[in-house]
């Protein structure tokens, strides 16, 4: 070792080096040295004086830091029970809240649940209510068909009988009620496949509300469940940020409330909408019906009429072949009538002749010329009468014979007539849709 004095070094307080800070301690001064012999023995050497101030600093650290200490541990338990507390405190309401919100949860899902199976019923109810108004629509074209062949089928009645009667107007008045009736039933089922839709995008909605709340049920129950003692835990330390774009109770609740609002309109309008087809359906089957009694009615009526025409005629065709038969014997007779005037006439105008051509004086007008030429006017005038009696009688039987054939012409138009109203028409009127079929059923 060097015989050289070293330099003093520096002293440290070992607990401000623990604080990680450096105190340099300036030495208290060279002592002299003992000797020559003790060169290089007492460099950077303590003196006892020093010793003991170091142990006395060491042992007055060492007590601050034993106070130090227990005041933090002190502190430590303390600030531990209060954290404990607290965190047992925010974690029970923590599951309060999610017991709380888990049945509010239940409570919407079930009310959701309600609107989409009544949802659902309505809309089914709708769709009975569709395939009625089809039924209806269909079965009213039995019954235009029907009046429209009978205004045709009455189009071919013969010239006299092709009058514009009760049974026609009637007819017209059942085919204009049948066309406002399909355009009713027709407007009337576009209503019900609108609502339907409706209806169906109404209960879309509350379903996937419902499974979004299903979904968040299973979770917030799975989330209710868990403890401190629950091994599936692990930290997620972003799950406590806020997250963007989420909703707010208020706007939650509103959301749900504002979808089975929309869910109740729809249901208020099924409700009003079945009610209006009930109506319809009802309004319509019995207009149908008591036009189609006006139609029989009248039909029946005009058939009457016609039976009631036919048999005056057959009754005045035969008085007319009797006035024929008479009118006809007649005629005989009064041509024997004037046959019979020919033997005296010519008696008398062969007595005149003989007579004219007596001799000279003889050819006198005396009683028996004046009685013979009077016998000759009044044979004359007696054949001119029974000539012209014999000429109206003719002309009577003329008159007659067209009577009979007019009758005869008359009795088949009503006939034909009867054939048509009765038997065509009235027949095929029976294919007349029940009232049932014309409801829908």
């Amino acid at each position: 070792m060097s015989s050289e004095f070293l330099a003093s070094r520096p002293q440290f307080d070992s607990r401000a080096v623990a604080h990680g800070v450096s105190v340099e301690k300036e030495p208290a001064g060279l002592q002299p040295s003992a000797g020559s012999a003790t060169a290089g023995y007492r460099s950077a050497k303590y003196t006892p004086g020093e010793w003991h101030s170091n142990c006395r600093a060491i042992l007055h650290q060492a007590a601050l830091d034993g106070d130090e200490a227990r005041r933090i541990q002190r502190d430590s338990k303390s600030l531990y029970q209060i954290t404990e507390a607290a965190t047992q405190r925010t974690q029970a309401e923590g599951t309060r809240m999610l017991g709380e919100t888990l049945q509010d949860i239940h409570l919407w899902r079930s009310e959701l649940q309600r609107h989409i199976e009544q949802l659902q019923t309505d809309t089914d109810a709708l769709m009975a209510l569709k395939l009625r108004l089809e039924k209806a629509l269909d079965a009213t074209e039995i019954p235009f068909a029907i009046a429209t062949d009978n205004l045709n089928c009455r189009a071919q009645r013969p010239g006299p009988d092709l009058v514009r009667d009760t049974v026609e107007e009637e007819l017209l008045k059942e085919v204009d009620l049948i066309r406002s009736v399909q355009a009713l039933l027709k407007s009337t089922r576009d209503q019900v496949v609108i609502q339907i839709k409706i209806n169906r995008e109404a209960k879309l909605t509350l379903e996937l509300d419902w499974s979004d709340k299903y979904e968040a049920y299973k979770f917030d129950d799975h989330s209710g469940r868990l403890n401190n003692m629950s091994p599936d835990t692990k930290l997620h330390p972003s799950s406590a940020t806020l997250q963007e774009q989420v909703s707010n109770r208020p706007s939650w609740t509103k959301f749900t409330h504002d979808n089975l609002s929309k869910a109740i309109q729809a249901e208020e309008a099924t409700n009003n909408l079945r009610m209006l087809v009930e109506r319809v359906l009802l309004e319509t089957t019995e207009d149908l019906r008591a036009q189609r009694s006006s139609v029989d009615q009248a039909f029946s009526q005009r058939c009457e009429e016609l039976i009631e025409a036919r048999t005056n005629l057959e009754l005045l065709h035969t008085q007319t072949l009797e006035q024929i038969g008479a009118q006809e014997r007649n005629i005989v007779a009064l041509l024997q009538a004037i046959h019979n005037k020919e033997a005296p006439l010519r008696v008398a105008q062969s007595r005149l002749y003989l007579r004219s051509i007596r001799p000279n004086m003889e050819l006198c007008r005396d009683e028996p010329q004046l009685s013979l030429e009077g016998e000759v006017r009044q044979i004359d005038a007696t054949v001119e009468s029974l000539r012209q009696q014999l000429c109206e009688a003719r002309g009577s039987l003329s008159r007659l014979e067209e009577s009979r054939m007019a009758i005869e012409k008359d009795v088949k138009c009503k006939n034909h007539s009867l054939f048509i109203e009765r038997d065509k028409c009235m027949a095929q009127r029976k294919r007349y849709p029940t009232m049932t079929t014309l409801s829908g059923y």
